[in-house]
This record gives structure tokens, C-alpha cells and sequence, in this order.
């Protein structure tokens, strides 16, 4: 799935329910590895959120060693509510995110991992809309290391509202990350990632990495026609070999 190749270690995978700093109550995937962990990982789905193809992510992820738990974006939204938007209906509803509580969430997957598996050291990544919200994170959250796959760096025009902000406006102060795009990427365009290195350019500690004619979405899910196999092999193993430093 998504061309992360197994790793060599038994997984499991189960659906959970986390339970938010204000009350809500936070759809979420949890997958562990046979054996103690390696490392402990926050997973931020893309805009359509826990679904069975994150289901097989988080899985193929904990292969390598990693636990991790995935938490819905839309969680404050009725279940069957959030069950009937199409694409376009989660776009529309982007503005009404409250950074606040959505980095809430996140905080809140970062304690279920170290309360279920020990240790205090968690990471992130996150794919589209949640790899904006992976690099937010990275600023604010209690995260040693992020891996946003093609997250926005200014928040699309159609998506702003009063409580959200653009990640670039704290990128300077985000933990060692590691940022993957495509250089024909509508959503992320190169003057943003430009202005992103600009924001890193005395983190040694921060890489960028974009892929020559990779649009929107090419890592993470394989159905999709943007789909590149051999770039999508090239991050994931960029991605797991950074979340593995110490």
C-alpha cells in the first residue's frame, strides 16, 4: 500500500477512541509492532481522514517497528455527518477547523502512544491537509522529529478561517523535520517552498526534499492517478530512515 514495503515485523491494527481535551470524542487507528517499539508516531491522515487505506499505512508503518496512532480530522463533526462528505464536502468545511483543538488531537494520539507503549519520545507526519497540520504540529506539539508529506505551507484561500493560521508563520521554530513535495504541486507551489527554505536556512536540522514532476499526493496512496512508485518508495524509506535518527 502506498509502496512502503513491508518491514520485518508483525503488526496489528485496531480501531480506537480517543478521548479530546475538550470533551470530543476522536475516532482513531492504533498499529503496533511484534515486541517493544522502536519509536512512537503520530499519523495525520490526509482530508478524508481514518479510513481502511490508513488502516494499511499505519499497519505497513508499525511493520518497521513504529507504533502509531492515527486520529480523525473531522472528529467534531457528527459520525454520520462526517461519513456523508465527498471531497469537496471536507474541503468546504476545512475553514472551520480550530488549529487549537486540532493540534489537541495530535497531543492527545502523542499521550495514547507513551501511555500504551512507554517513553516519552514521539514523532509525527502527516499526508496533504495533514501534513499542513504535521508542520504546525512540529512548532507546538511535543513531537523530537516530522515528516510532512506535501503539507501546505500558506493555507489555501478557500480553506482559511479565523482559527487557523499558516504553518510558514512558526516554521522557524518546528523540530527536526523533514518536508517532502512535488515540484508540480498546485497546492504547495514552489514559491512556498522557497519560502520555507528561506525560514530553515540556519537549520542544518531541517531538509527539503522535492521530487521532479510530482503533483499533489504521489506518496500515499497508489490508486490515486498522480501516483509515482518509484518516487513514493524513494520517500517513504527518506521518511523512515529520518524518524529512526536519534
Amino acid at each position: 500500500m502506498g509502496y512502503l514495503v513491508e518491514g520485518g515485523r508483525e503488526a496489528r491494527v485496531e480501531r480506537i477512541v480517543l478521548d479530546g481535551r475538550d470533551g470530543a470524542r476522536v475516532d482513531a487507528i492504533h498499529a503496533q509492532p511484534a515486541g517493544s517499539p522502536i519509536g512512537l508516531l503520530v499519523l495525520h491522515p490526509d482530508l478524508m481522514g481514518v479510513r481502511p487505506l490508513f488502516d494499511e499505512v499505519c499497519r505497513r508503518v508499525a511493520t518497521h517497528g513504529f507504533a502509531v496512532c492515527a486520529p480523525e480530522p473531522f472528529a467534531r463533526m457528527a459520525p454520520d455527518e462526517r461519513a456523508a462528505l465527498d471531497a469537496a464536502g471536507r474541503m468546504a468545511r476545512v475553514k472551520e477547523l480550530v488549529d487549537d483543538l486540532q493540534l489537541d488531537n495530535l497531543t492527545t494520539a502523542a499521550d495514547y502512544l507513551t501511555s500504551n507503549h512507554g517513553g516519552d519520545a514521539v514523532s509525527i507526519t502527516g499526508f496533504c491537509m495533514g501534513g499542513m497540520y504535521t508542520l504546525k504540529a512540529a512548532s507546538s506539539g511535543p513531537f523530537r522529529r516530522a515528516v510532512p508529506f506535501y503539507g501546505m505551507i500558506r493555507v489555501p484561500d478557500d480553506w482559511r478561517g479565523p482559527d487557523n493560521r499558516d504553518p510558514l508563520d512558526t516554521a522557524a521554530g518546528v523540530c527536526p523535520t523533514l518536508a517532502i513535495f512535488g515540484d508540480s504541486d498546485p497546492w504547495v507551489p514552489m514559491d512556498d517552498v522557497n519560502a520555507l527554505r528561506a525560514a530553515w536556512s540556519d537549520r542544518p536540522d531541517c531538509e527539503i526534499v522535492v521530487y521532479p514532476g510530482a503533483d499533489h499526493g504521489f506518496v500515499h496512496d497508489p490508486d490515486r492517478p498522480v501516483h509515482l512508485p518509484d518516487a513514493a518508495a524513494d520517500a517513504w524509506q527518506r521518511a523512515l530512515e529520518f524518524l529512526r535518527r536519534h
